[in-house]
């Protein structure tokens, strides 16, 4: 008895190894934005991108170093504030992410960022544009989109070249993210001769901007250059024109989204906004990845989703490089990334910045987005 049922253990743990042995190894990458407040919409859309190409990925297969991989998305809400962001990012790493898509915000990345450095996690953000992103001399930072120093001159240019804007007003939301891209866009507004008559900030939360566009419209510019995110983007243009005030209204790619008409309303026809990369329909890939998008969400993709979906892919590249699902390995391997995705070709500068980035130049029509320019960087 006693050998029968040794012999009986015995099996039972071979079988069990060999049932570990073949067990999918569960990879986590995280994907951190905001998922409540006024931009909660465009976080879930980016978070909506970057489960797309989690549930593709699976689909497919995927094998790192003779093992299956199974991917699960560790999507986390930093509620747009950098103190939450900070706490986030220290989960992140101690739930040993193999790389975070994130953080949406450039005041919650910047902060973030030293965490993922610490913890020695690559950090790929969808959507933060600061320069100073990249600037801190981290090897885990990069982004998938332009930066402010090369969004603002953009739509600056575009003002000057083909609206004949000749005076404009600048209006920050007092974030890391708007005060950054209004002040790119005013060095470059006055570099290319455009009068700048007035700064303005305001903060985040605002909902009533009457009395900074009382005060803007006494000294009548052409246009309002607005840093900010559509939550408050889309008032400020809303009241402009209960004032009657005819000055255009310029904006980042914050504002730049598809919900934009109903915030602002008819108003959102007299707004030219940019965004950091290139126009959806531009892309390589993008009608298709709309299409996907649409069928399994079912409405339709606001700015940031296929940047987070490439996000997600570039981190699983870097894995199968380094036939590693070690952060450390996957982390070394980012620089060399030569990758052709939804958004086109994504290869890093030394700091983690596009090599190659584009800013597209949009207006809307009777509520509908319209591509106007696209500016090759």
């Amino acid at each position: 008895m006693i050998r029968h049922h040794m012999t009986a253990l015995a099996a039972a743990a071979a079988l069990t190894c060999a049932l570990s042995a073949h067990a999918d190894e569960i990879v986590r990458i995280g994907h951190v934005a905001p998922l409540t407040g006024a931009i909660a919409h465009l976080g879930k859309d980016s978070e909506n991108g970057a489960r797309l190409a989690v549930e593709e990925i699976n689909a497919k297969g995927l094998v790192i170093g003779g093992r299956k991989v199974t991917l699960q998305l560790d999507a986390q809400d930093d509620a747009g504030d950098p103190r939450t962001a900070t706490q986030v990012a220290q989960r992140l790493v101690d739930d040993k992410v193999v790389g975070v898509v994130g953080h949406h915000n450039s005041g919650t990345s910047i902060p973030a960022s030293r965490v993922y450095r610490d913890g020695g996690v690559v950090q790929i953000s969808q959507a933060a544009t600061n320069p100073t992103y990249t600037q801190q001399g981290f090897k885990t930072t990069y982004r998938v989109v332009a930066t402010d120093a090369q969004q603002g001159p953009a739509l600056a240019m575009y003002a000057a070249k083909n609206m004949g804007i000749k005076t404009v007003a600048v209006v920050d939301d007092s974030t890391a993210y708007g005060q950054g891209l209004a002040t790119e866009f005013e060095k470059a507004a006055k570099a290319a001769g455009l009068q700048v008559v007035s700064r303005d900030a305001t903060n985040d939360k605002a909902i009533d901007f009457r009395a900074i566009l009382t005060k803007i419209k006494g000294v009548n510019p052409d246009a309002i250059m607005y840093g900010g995110m559509d939550a408050t983007g889309g008032p400020l243009a809303k009241q402009a024109r209960q004032l009657g005030m005819r000055a255009k209204i310029l904006a980042g790619d914050g504002v730049c989204s598809t919900d934009l008409p109903k915030l602002a309303g008819p108003a959102s026809d007299n707004v030219v906004c940019s965004e950091a990369g290139i126009a959806l329909e531009k892309m390589p890939g993008g009608a298709a990845f709309a299409k996907r998008y649409e069928a399994r969400y079912h409405q339709p993709m606001q700015v940031y989703a296929p940047f987070s979906y490439d996000a997600v892919y570039i981190i699983v590249d870097a894995m199968k490089r380094a036939n590693s699902t070690d952060p450390a390995k996957v982390l070394a391997a980012m620089p060399a990334t030569d990758y052709r995705g939804v958004i086109g070709e994504t290869s890093f500068t030394p700091q983690g910045d596009l090599k190659h980035g584009a800013i597209s130049v949009f207006t809307y029509r009777s509520g509908k987005k319209a591509l106007l320019d696209i500016v090759k960087m």
